[in-house]
């Protein structure tokens, strides 16, 4: 499977998941609000947040074995991965929500302040990888 057409397929999978998820439990697919959900709140509403995320990670798995051109990439510092983790959970508290439910589930809602969230989320992630690359000479 060529790149654009797993990039499709991946596109349309996340907007069934978040339209059903939206449509059959009125819940908005934002995943760090689903993963703060999990330890955060009692069982009646920790089920489906677990079975949302484990959705997510086998979803995850089963494209990862089964597309041969996925290429695992190594040699990232481990401390580089570390803060780079820190942040976007900053930037996620910060932002009052992620990617996937700014840019996904608000975008499609026509909210203006995802549209915002979405433009910081879009102009920071474009200037890191032009510090990381041009200034700084890449990560290895």
């Amino acid at each position: 499977m060529s790149p654009w057409l797993s990039g499709l397929a991946g596109g349309v999978l996340i907007g069934i998941a978040s339209s059903l998820l939206l449509w059959l439990n009125g819940r908005i697919a934002g995943i760090s609000g689903i993963a703060y959900g999990v330890a955060d709140r009692g069982w009646s509403v920790r089920g489906w947040r677990l079975a949302f995320l484990l959705g997510l990670l086998c979803a995850g798995g089963l494209a990862f074995h089964g597309m041969p051109h996925a290429e695992v990439r190594e040699g990232f510092p481990r401390a580089w991965l570390i803060a780079a983790g820190l942040l976007v959970g900053i930037g996620t508290a910060m932002g009052s929500g992620c990617t996937s439910g700014h840019g996904v589930c608000g975008l499609a809602r026509l909210s203006r302040r995802s549209l915002v969230a979405v433009g910081v989320f879009m102009a920071t992630a474009f200037a890191t990888v032009f510090a990381v690359r041009s200034l700084w000479g890449g990560l290895s």
